[in-house]
């Protein structure tokens, strides 16, 4: 590895989807949780039929091996006004006091990654504070099908609220796939405002809507200031980082009980 001036900027585990302790292929999914790569979550709610799978689809000359990848396999074109799916990772207020959130001098962040989708348009994402029920909704446009694109969207720091200095869930990343009308007919303001439903999902992705539709995802980084070059850990220390949450020995899955699952 090269050497690295900035260690440790990466706020996001397992960016590289690199690490897959529970399997590389499930079929058939039609509910939330974790499947295949460590530290990736799906919100799945009555919204169409999925295979997710560690993918070696990457973007080229990049460095990355792995892909994250959503496959329809049975669709859902007119979802209810309550369904909806997006896929999210997850972090703990005892490692975001350095983003000084709650002061005048919050940081903002930038949020890179690489997408791939056979749908050319625009899609939204967004962070949660579960801290403060607080949300910031963005969106990325897709311009080319099928073809690898790096996504560069920056946040502005909330001067307002602090997130909780502590091991629970504070803030959360969601990259909206599908859903209904309850998530779609408001206008985010693109900075942090109370948490509204109706402003989470704008710019519908509608992966749901054929199954001819996929979706890729790799090189994710979420850091301070301006986009630097994604951080490559070693395969052992990223797996280390994802055992804190969940493990997998011997053929038997384990974890440390406020951890598990989270």
């Amino acid at each position: 590895l090269a050497y690295n001036p900035n260690p440790n900027r990466n706020i996001i585990i397992n960016g590289d989807m690199s690490i897959a302790q529970r399997a590389t292929s499930v079929s058939s999914i039609t509910s939330a949780g974790y499947y295949t790569v460590d530290r990736w979550q799906i919100y799945l709610l009555n919204l169409g039929t999925w295979t997710q799978s560690q993918s070696t689809d990457v973007p080229s000359g990049q460095g990355f091996a792995t892909s994250l990848k959503f496959d329809c396999t049975t669709a859902d074109a007119s979802p209810a006004a309550s369904d909806e799916f997006y896929v999210r990772t997850k972090f703990e207020g005892q490692n975001l006091q350095y983003l000084k959130y709650g002061t005048s001098s919050a940081q903002k962040l930038t949020l890179s990654f690489w997408v791939k989708c056979n749908k050319a348009t625009t899609a939204s994402l967004m962070l949660f504070d579960h801290d403060n029920s607080k949300m910031v909704s963005k969106s990325y446009t897709i311009n080319s099908a099928n073809t690898w694109e790096k996504k560069t969207i920056t946040f502005n720091g909330n001067t307002s609220n602090s997130f909780t200095n502590d091991a629970n869930l504070s803030l959360d990343v969601r990259w909206f796939l599908d859903s209904g009308s309850n998530f779609t007919s408001g206008t985010p303001s693109g900075d942090w405002e109370a948490n509204d439903n109706t402003k989470k999902n704008s710019n519908n992705l509608g992966l749901g809507s054929s199954t001819d539709n996929e979706w890729y995802i790799t090189g994710v980084q979420l850091e301070v200031g301006s986009a630097s070059d994604f951080e490559f850990l070693p395969f052992d220390v990223n797996l280390q980082r994802c055992q804190r949450y969940y493990q997998f020995i011997g053929g038997v899955s384990t974890g440390f009980p406020i951890f598990q699952g989270y």
